[in-house]
């Protein structure tokens, strides 16, 4: 019986040592959790390294500070530690056991311990008590401290712990050493001393390990920041390269030890660096200094047709370029001072450009173009200065020599564009320049009629110069005169570019220019740069051409004749710009007014290959859009016929208002001189776009004076009114369609047509000029109407198999063409929609300045009577 208890005992072996060290763990961290909070948080600090940057003053005050919590953290752990003993360890584990069984295997029967019935008893209770101790399980133990550390102390410690283990190395603990005396021993197996010089980030240098470099000179570049590190109390630095030794007197006195343990200093200058004391090392240092940047011209400055420049540079630096500028300033030496001129020019600063930078190359030694337009600014087309600037990172600056040059702007050809941007030039160089401005305006606007080709341009003159007068009345100011000078350049921009809505136009205007510059014996750089003009001009053309062929239809004759005409045009221009480099200006204008003929009857790309293969349907559209061409050409010689014959009249009655009113000087009958008309307005009758062609000159005078009722400018047209008229006989015998609707309606029209071609014969034989033109407009309705019911009639063939199909197939794979009045001819010959007529808010306007125009002279009761009837039936038609 004594001996049963044992043996569960001695099975509960581990079950009680592990539950020992719990409550060993326990009581172990409840006494000396804040002397382990303290060691942590030291410990992160070590490893971390701050006891090597901070001063030695702050580490040995933290230090203090630490080793006081220490001694605390141990006096509070010894006076809470209770060493654990069996007993307590047996019963914290018999306590997690039902009915407490190891206590129980303790105990002795203290009666009937004789009986056997009792014994018995006994023994069951102690072999239940055993099964029961087997079942046991070690004591976990209880770790928490959230009752004795209410602040969560401990966990600053971990946490600084962490990161120390993390960033840090445990390396930097065995450094501690060296802060106490009798440390320098023990580093003897390592170094003493620690060095680096690092370059400033712009040279592009790496570092230095000065430990590594054991030559005696060494070559820094000027801005290198040197660290030394020391590790030891009987080490010290001496240098002479920092700032702090610049002044003559610290030159000459002893550089003083520095006996920190870290030392930092920017080399500036050529000097020593010396660790003296155990292991020492001393270098002569070189200063590579920064060189400021070179920056130079690369070629003559070069300028395009609208004032754009482009003046090629270099650049060069020992690093890098960093940023660079362009300063232009006027040269007043010289500029010619003459006519606005002469005055002293208003304050302005220089001009400043930013110079392009290379992106992608190395900056230390590039080349770029300079690319600005500065036809805007006062100084253009005037005598300048330019210099470039380089800078580098460390801010040295380089200049290049200044070039004297003219300010590069846009070139202006038209006489009336050149002088509003001349005052415009005036205007900029000084507000006192506003009174003889507005007074050169106002001579230029006197007499619009020969110099403005709309009457929107002379209106926009008329505004600015009232006020420009305005504000020269009460005070020019600087944004006034900037407005004013905004609104002279616009105006120039229009009279010099004119209406350039398509390629046509533009082309015809490159010609013009190019005419013009060749009369007036321009240079050769602007005779090239109007040449480029009439390339790029003819290149919009010839691709708006190839726009209206579609190449489904056409393929193989399109590309030919594309690839042909181009080659042709090439040749002409060739041939046009060497005889005008060799000064043979008369025939290349000649050859320039053959090439804007064609250009004008779109002959280019239209050879007569494009005439082969068409059909009998697409041939006869063509003639009549031909036709209708020549009509319409016709009706605007008549008109102009007839505005001939009126300005004779009126040439007449001035002259017989002169005999009888002396002091009148031709003024109209019964209105008085300069009554409803500005001075410089646009006279009677007339608009800016129409100065009178014909007037007093011409042989419509010598009719005139001859006495002759029907000359022989109303003869001629007659006789090419009867030739049209056959013409159009001889088309409507060959017109195809026939026994269709849409045929026989094309034939009634083209009848119609016939006969107002006649009426219109007879009109102008009987030098009825104003019926001759009705007849005309009627014939060119007719003509519309019955190429639009040959083209439906056409259309409805192709749509049927088996009619039509010899020689029609090719006439659908016709190119769109478009017709005399400017509109895209629809599929398979049929005319298309106006969409390609003028459209949007200008078509309105225009037209009511037209009916407006007409009303205003119908009521004038000076004007001729034939005028006055034209002009009603223009207005009922309208």
């Amino acid at each position: 019986m004594t001996e049963t208890p044992r043996d569960p005992l001695h099975a509960l072996k581990w079950p009680l040592r592990l539950t020992a060290a719990g409550l060993w763990a326990e009581r172990v961290a409840r006494a000396f959790w804040p002397l382990a909070s303290v060691v942590g948080i030291a410990l992160a600090l070590v490893m971390l390294g701050l006891h090597e940057t901070a001063p030695t003053a702050l580490v040995r005050v933290v230090a203090g500070a630490a080793l006081l919590g220490a001694g605390a953290g141990i006096v509070h752990g010894v006076r809470r530690f209770r060493r654990p003993r069996a007993a307590e360890v047996l019963a914290r584990l018999d306590a997690t056991l039902p009915g407490r069984p190891l206590a129980a295997l303790r105990d002795r029967a203290l009666a009937g311990a004789e009986d056997p019935g009792t014994a018995e008893l006994w023994r069951a209770h102690l072999a239940r008590m055993a099964e029961r101790a087997r079942q046991a399980r070690p004591v976990r133990p209880d770790l928490r401290l959230a009752r004795f550390d209410p602040y969560a102390l401990r966990y600053v410690a971990v946490i600084a712990l962490a990161v120390a283990l993390v960033f840090g190395s445990l390396w930097r603990v065995g450094s501690i050493s060296e802060m106490g005396p009798g440390g320098g021993p023990a580093l003897a197996a390592g170094p003493a001393w620690e060095g680096w010089a690092e370059p400033p980030a712009y040279t592009g240098r790496p570092a230095l390990y000065l430990n590594d470099i054991t030559r005696a000179r060494l070559t820094l570049p000027e801005g290198t920041l040197v660290t030394l590190r020391t590790y030891g109390g009987d080490l010290s630095v001496r240098e002479t390269v920092s700032a702090a030794l610049r002044a003559p007197e610290a030159e000459e006195a002893e550089p003083a030890p520095m006996q920190d343990g870290v030392h930092s200093f920017e080399v500036v200058r050529s000097g020593t660096v010396e660790i003296t004391g155990p292991a020492g090392r001393r270098w002569e240092i070189g200063l590579s200094p920064d060189r400021a940047p070179e920056i130079a011209f690369d070629g003559p400055l070069s300028r395009e047709a609208n004032g754009e420049m482009a003046q090629p540079f270099v650049a060069q630096d020992d690093y890098g370029v960093v940023s660079g500028r362009a300063r232009v300033t006027l040269d007043l030496a010289e500029t010619d001072r003459r006519y606005g001129l002469a005055g002293a020019p208003d304050p302005r600063e220089p001009l400043v450009l930013d110079l392009p930078m290379s992106i992608t190359g190395d900056r230390r030694d590039f080349g770029e173009v300079l690319v600005e337009n500065l036809s805007e600014h006062p100084w253009a087309n005037l005598p300048v200065t330019m210099v470039l600037l380089a800078e580098d990172a460390v801010g040295n600056e380089g200049a290049s020599i200044p070039m004297d040059m003219i300010l590069p702007g846009r070139r202006f050809f038209d006489p009336l564009a050149q002088a509003v941007i001349e005052q415009r030039r005036d205007l900029l160089w000084a507000r006192d320049n506003a009174p003889r401005v507005a007074q050169v305006l106002r001579a230029v606007s006197h007499r619009p009629d020969d110099l403005f080709r709309s009457e929107t341009s002379y209106l926009r003159l008329r505004v600015i110069l009232r006020r420009l007068e305005t504000f020269t009345e009460y005070g020019l100011r600087p944004q006034q005169q900037e407005e004013i000078a905004k609104a002279l350049w616009d105006l120039a921009i229009q009279l010099e570019e004119g209406d350039l809505s398509n390629a046509l136009e533009r082309l015809r205007r490159a010609q013009e220019r190019l005419s013009e510059a060749m009369e007036n014996g321009a240079s050769e750089e602007e005779i090239a740069e109007l040449m480029q003009e009439l390339r790029e001009a003819m290149q919009d053309y010839m691709r708006q051409l190839a726009e209206q062929t579609d190449p489904e239809e056409m393929p193989e004759m399109s590309e030919n004749m594309q690839s042909m005409s181009g080659d042709q045009l090439q040749q002409m221009l060739e041939r046009i710009e060497e005889l005008m480099r060799e000064g043979r200006m008369d025939e290349a204008q000649a050859l320039l007014d053959q090439l804007q003929q064609m250009m004008e009857n779109m002959q280019i790309a239209r050879g007569e290959q494009g005439q082969q293969g068409q059909s009998q349907g697409q041939q006869a559209l063509d003639g009549l859009a031909e036709t209708l061409r020549e009509q319409q050409e016709l009706s605007d010689e008549s008109f102009r016929e007839l505005q001939e014959q009126f300005d004779r009249q009126r040439e007449a009655e001035r002259q017989q208002g002169q005999q009888g009113q002396q002091g009148q000087q031709g003024q109209p009958p019964g209105r008085p001189q300069g009554q409803g008309q500005e001075p410089g307005a646009p006279g009677e009758g007339e608009t800016p776009g129409e100065p009178g062609e014909g007037e007093g000159s011409g042989p419509g005078t010598e009719r005139a004076e001859n006495g002759e009722g029907t000359g022989p400018g109303a003869e001629a047209l007659a006789e090419r009114q009867q030739a049209l008229r056959d013409e159009l006989e001889r088309q409507r015998g060959n017109l195809p369609g026939a026994g269709t609707p849409e045929g026989d309606a094309a034939r009634e029209e083209l009848g119609r047509a016939g006969e107002a071609m006649d009426g219109a014969e007879d009109a102008l034989r009987a030098d009825d000029l104003a019926r001759a033109i009705d007849e005309q407009a009627e014939a060119m309705d007719a003509l519309r109407e019955g190429m639009q019911n040959l083209g439906e009639a056409l259309a409805q063939q192709q749509q049927q198999p088996g009619q039509g199909q010899q020689g029609e197939g090719q006439g659908t794979a016709e190119a769109t063409r478009r017709d005399p009045l400017g509109r895209e001819q629809g599929n398979s010959g049929q005319l298309g929609t106006g969409e390609n007529l003028l459209q949007g808010e200008d078509v309105y306007r225009r037209a009511d300045e037209l009916l407006e125009e007409l009303r205003r002279r119908s009521a004038e009761t000076e004007r001729p009577q034939i005028e006055r009837d034209y002009i009603e039936r223009l207005l009922d038609r309208f």
